[in-house]
C-alpha cells in the first residue's frame, strides 16, 4: 500500500509489536499474508489529542507548571507540540521510550508568552484534531496566527473553522475564517456564551479558554465530551480550572 499523503501508523506499529513483519519504504507499506501474531502485553499510552488541551491550558495559564505522564509521541501525531513550540511554548520531553511499538514520553509544560505565527502547512496533517485547542492558544498569543491548508476541519464533527471563529468572536477575539483555515489576532478573552454544536473538542477547547478569560464562559451542548474524554471535567478541576457542570 502506498499512501498519497502521510497518515497515522498505529496499525503498522501494533502489528510489529505483535511480531508480524511490516516492511516500510518511504510512503509504501507492505506485509505478507500467512504470518503469525505473537501475544504480548499491550500498553496504551495517553492520547496526545486529549493531552493537547492541557498543553495549551498550561501554556496560557500564568505561573503554571504541569507534567503529563506517559503520552503517546507517535511522529504522525506530534504536530501540536511542534506548532506550540513555534509559538514559543515551553514544552519539555522527558524520558522518551518505546512501549509496544509506540514511542511515549512524559511532557512538562510551563506557562509561556506565546506569539502568533503562520502555521507551516506540512504540520497541518500532524495536528488536524488538535486545532480547536491551538485556536485558543492563538487567541492568547501576541500578534496574528494564520492557518491554511486545513479544509478538512470543515467536515469534522462540526465545521470547526466556523464554530471556533463564532465562539472566539463572541469572546471578543478577532477571528476571520477562510476557505481552508482561519486568521486569529490575539487579544483579551472576555466572557460569554458559546455553542459547541455537540463537538467534544470545541467544548474542551473553550473550557481551557476560561483560564485567561476576564469573565465566565458558558459552553452549550457539551454532552459528547465524556464520550471521547471521560473524566475531563474532573481532571481539569484537579489542574485548577474552575469548571462547573450543569445538567439539563
Amino acid at each position: 500500500m502506498t499512501e498519497p499523503a502521510p497518515t497515522r501508523d498505529h496499525t503498522e506499529r501494533m502489528l510489529s509489536g505483535f511480531g508480524y513483519e511490516v516492511r516500510r519504504d518511504g510512503a509504501t507499506v507492505a506485509i505478507t499474508g500467512g504470518g503469525r501474531l505473537t501475544g504480548t502485553v499491550v500498553d496504551i499510552p495517553a492520547d496526545i489529542s486529549s493531552a493537547a488541551f492541557f498543553l495549551v491550558g498550561a501554556s496560557i495559564a500564568e505561573g503554571s507548571d504541569l507534567i503529563l505522564r506517559h503520552v503517546g509521541m507517535n511522529p504522525t501525531r506530534t504536530g501540536v507540540i511542534d506548532i506550540l513550540r513555534l509559538m514559543g511554548a515551553d514544552i519539555e520531553v522527558i524520558e522518551p521510550r518505546e512501549v509496544g511499538g509506540e514511542p511515549v514520553a512524559d511532557l512538562r509544560v510551563r506557562s509561556a508568552r506565546l506569539k502568533g505565527i503562520r502555521i507551516p502547512e506540512e504540520l497541518v496533517p500532524l495536528a488536524i484534531d488538535e486545532f480547536p485547542a491551538l485556536f485558543i492558544a492563538a487567541a492568547c498569543a501576541e500578534g496574528e496566527t494564520v492557518l491554511t491548508g486545513a479544509e478538512e476541519l470543515r467536515v469534522k464533527e462540526s465545521d470547526r473553522i466556523q464554530v471556533m471563529a463564532d465562539g472566539l468572536l463572541t469572546l471578543g477575539i478577532d477571528a476571520r475564517p477562510t476557505e481552508d483555515g482561519i486568521i486569529i489576532r490575539g487579544g483579551t478573552l472576555g466572557g460569554g456564551e458559546v455553542v459547541s454544536h455537540g463537538d467534544h473538542r470545541i467544548a474542551m477547547a473553550f473550557a481551557m479558554a476560561a483560564l485567561r478569560a476576564t469573565a465566565s464562559i458558558t459552553i452549550h451542548e457539551c454532552e459528547y465530551v465524556n464520550t471521547s474524554f471521560p473524566g475531563f471535567a474532573r481532571l481539569a478541576r484537579q489542574c485548577g480550572l474552575k469548571l462547573e457542570e450543569k445538567r439539563a
